[in-house]
């Protein structure tokens, strides 16, 4: 399964956030959206991401204030990112691998989307139910003078 799939199923939308903004409108944009994650643009390109880790890391720096704090002072300025040719398994893997909660899709210089690890977990978990409807199928299938299915046991 490839990135661009879950893409597919999660559609589109962006929510965005300029570098030169408060901080404190993009947290009310996060709540007001119940959304993990913002993607910090500028002139049409990615220069980074605000999440709710880089938002607590600026307000306890902060001394417990967000106070005239811009975005561009909180965000990581360099969120890993893959492309949607990349493998579902791969991306969990960079995910885990830097404690990424969120990643940015880019094709290029384009951005496509981003990704959750929910929507990395949500797609293995549906992949491998369908994978083991398909295999419970194929074994009650069996051709006759095979084993069966015991009795008692599940289909």
């Amino acid at each position: 399964m490839k990135v661009s799939d879950i893409l597919r199923v999660k559609g589109g939308t962006l929510f965005t956030v300029q570098a030169d903004e408060p901080l404190s409108r993009a947290m009310n944009d996060m709540a007001d959206k119940d959304i993990g994650s913002l993607l910090v643009m500028s002139q049409g390109t990615l220069v980074g991401m605000l999440t709710f880790r880089e938002v607590i890391r600026q307000v306890v720096k902060n001394g417990g204030q967000v106070g005239q704090t811009r975005v561009q002072e909180a965000m990581d300025a360099q969120p890993q990112t893959c492309s949607s040719d990349n493998d579902i398994d791969e991306v969990r893997r960079m995910m885990l691998e830097h404690h990424a909660r969120y990643m940015p899709i880019m094709d290029g210089a384009v951005l496509m989307g981003v990704i959750s690890f929910y929507d990395v977990a949500k797609a293995v978990v549906e992949s491998q139910d369908f994978e083991n409807k398909m295999l419970k199928a194929y074994i009650r299938d069996w051709p006759d003078g095979s084993p069966q299915q015991a009795p008692g046991a599940p289909n």
